[in-house]
Parts: structure tokens; sequence; C-alpha cells
């Protein structure tokens, strides 16, 4: 199945709670063949729920499965995130306070960093994935979580208190990733993680934008930055 159109199908579940199978077979301009086919990963996943006639969206059947969406996701062209991740670790330096925020690309810069060996880093997160992490990295590095309403969507601390807490800190390096990059405009669809990225702009020295090809040419519905805004975007290509 095609990934984009995978989440395309959940979004459009997550906003009518139901759809017919063939509401969804022309929303999305494919045989019923392949609606079907579509529908059943979905539902194998436990993203979506088959009810007579269609299928529905269940916050508590999203709620069970947001640990397996999350391994989902963050598998998901693995290798082309494996790539940005190595290119984004060779900009870290010692004394940085790195922000990571809650996307799987970063994530995998994470990753990286568990086994990483600096005599002084500092990292500052949102993402929950990552303080789950926090014991595994070197003890002497210093590590913030900031705390606030907790997003499922995202796996991540959202809201006013993130926003107060970033207010306080001085970011030297912060390494975020968007929904697409397109004329020169740097997007996301989420309102408060929009909020959270419009406080990190303001409050880091330097910005690292990473995205793999597939968020190329592809516009999301709140613009936070612009592309030369960042001291550089990574990606595979």
């Amino acid at each position: 199945m095609k990934n984009v159109r995978a989440y395309a199908i959940i979004d459009v579940l997550k906003e009518k709670k139901y759809c017919s199978i063939p509401e969804l077979r022309e929303k999305f301009g494919v045989s019923n063949a392949t609606i079907h086919r579509d529908i059943s990963e979905l539902v194998r996943r436990g993203l979506l729920q088959k009810v007579r006639g269609g299928v529905a969206f269940e916050s508590q059947t999203h709620e069970h499965s947001s640990s397996a969406a999350f391994l989902d996701r963050l598998n998901w062209n693995c290798r082309a995130k494996q790539i940005i991740a190595d290119r984004a670790f060779q900009r870290i330096e010692d004394g940085d306070i790195l922000f990571l925020d809650s996307s799987t690309t970063v994530s995998w810069l994470a990753e990286k960093l568990l086994k990483s060996c600096f005599s002084s880093l500092t990292i500052v997160t949102n993402a929950v994935s990552i303080i789950q992490n926090f014991q595994k990295f070197p003890s002497h590095y210093v590590l913030i979580g900031l705390g606030g309403g907790y997003d499922l969507q995202l796996n991540a601390f959202l809201g006013q208190s993130v926003l107060r807490e970033l207010e306080q800190l001085s970011i030297s390096k912060a390494f975020v990733s968007a929904f697409g990059l397109n004329d020169g405009r740097v997007t996301t669809n989420h309102e408060k993680h929009f909020a959270l990225l419009l406080k990190l702009m303001a409050v880091s020295e330097k910005k690292m934008l990473l995205l793999d090809r597939s968020k190329l040419n592809r516009k999301g519905l709140f613009r936070f930055a612009t592309e030369s805004m960042f001291e550089a975007v990574i990606s595979e290509g």
C-alpha cells in the first residue's frame, strides 16, 4: 500500500468516524480491489475497525494501537531516515544544547546519540519515545524532558506548558521535521505542533530541517518557517 494513501485514509476516518467502501473508493480514485486491500491492511494493524458496510475510526482502538502505529511510522522508509540521521549527527558538537522534536526522522538521530561519546551535551525534547530512553544515554549528558498535555497522534507533550518551558531555555541547535517543503515554505498539519515549531524557530540559534524526499514538494496546512531560516535542510538525496 502507498504510505501516503494509508495516512490519508486514516485522516478521513478520524474526521468522519465512518465511511462506506464505495465512498472511500471514489475519494481516492482506486479500484474496488485496491481499497479493500488497503482497508484490510489498516484493520490488520489495528488502526481501523470494519463495521457493516464500511469502516470506522474509534479513538479507543487507536489508543491501544498507538505504539504499533508509531513503530510503523518509525520503520517506514527507514533507510532514508538512517542516512538523514547520519548526516545530521555530523553537525553536532561538544557543548551543544540540542532540541529533538517528536518526528520519527529525528528519532533515528536520537538513536545515534544513545551511543555517542561527547564530553558535554544537553538534549531537550518533548518526544515521549526519546524521554523513555533517557536512562540509556551517557550518564554525564544533561537530559531535559518538556512536560505538557500528551498528544496521542504525535506521541509527544504539547501545549502552553511546553511553550513556557522553551521560553526559558537557550537552544543552540534544533533538529525538526515537517509535513512538507514546497516553494520554500515549511509546513505542518498539526496546530499545537505548529505553535511549538514557531517557538523553536524563535529561541534556537541554529535550526536543522530533516526531511526525506517523500516530503519535498508537499504542502501542509500551517506554515511555520521558510527554507532560508534553516542552517541546513538535510535529506537522503
